[in-house]
């Protein structure tokens, strides 16, 4: 007679507590990542940006016009960055550049590489005061991922 895998089995405290000490590591474990993923959920709605795909970036282009601003050297940028994006160097962004200080009511969109760079810059912009500010999570590798275009040349 084959066994239901769906069918819940139900399990008392008496039951939990024997399999916790019997097996100390995987409730260790078990807690620590409970509490890591509680405190990445919880800072994350109070950084001040949102991370978003490869799909949400294209909607928001074509819905709202935002502006994509790719934070990678120049020389990756050239082989290769999303359609309509503007290139600013790392080193030279800053928010209260006057083009990006006229797209304060955009939304602004930071790529990367792989998001690391473009999660502190993000954080900038919050602060500067922009209140509509995205990160591609896993950056322009994602957005390839995903195969959608590139564009080459400046």
């Amino acid at each position: 007679m084959p066994v239901d895998a769906s069918a819940s089995i139900p399990v008392t405290q008496s039951e939990l507590l024997a399999f916790a000490s019997a097996h100390p590591y995987l409730s260790l474990a078990l807690a620590g990542l409970t509490v890591a993923i509680i405190f990445n959920e919880i800072t994350s709605l109070f950084r001040g940006y949102k991370g978003l795909g490869p799909a949400q970036l294209t909607a928001l282009v074509n819905q709202d016009n935002a502006l994509v601003v790719d934070l990678r050297p120049s020389a990756d940028f050239e082989k290769g960055h999303i359609p309509g994006s503007k290139n600013v160097q790392m080193s030279q962004f800053d928010p209260e550049n006057k083009q990006l200080a006229a797209a304060r009511s955009l939304p602004v969109v930071l790529v990367c590489k792989s998001g690391q760079t473009a999660s502190s810059a993000a954080g900038r912009l919050h602060k500067a005061g922009f209140e509509r500010v995205y990160v591609l999570d896993g950056g322009v590798g994602a957005w390839q991922q995903a195969d959608l275009p590139l564009a080459k040349g400046r």
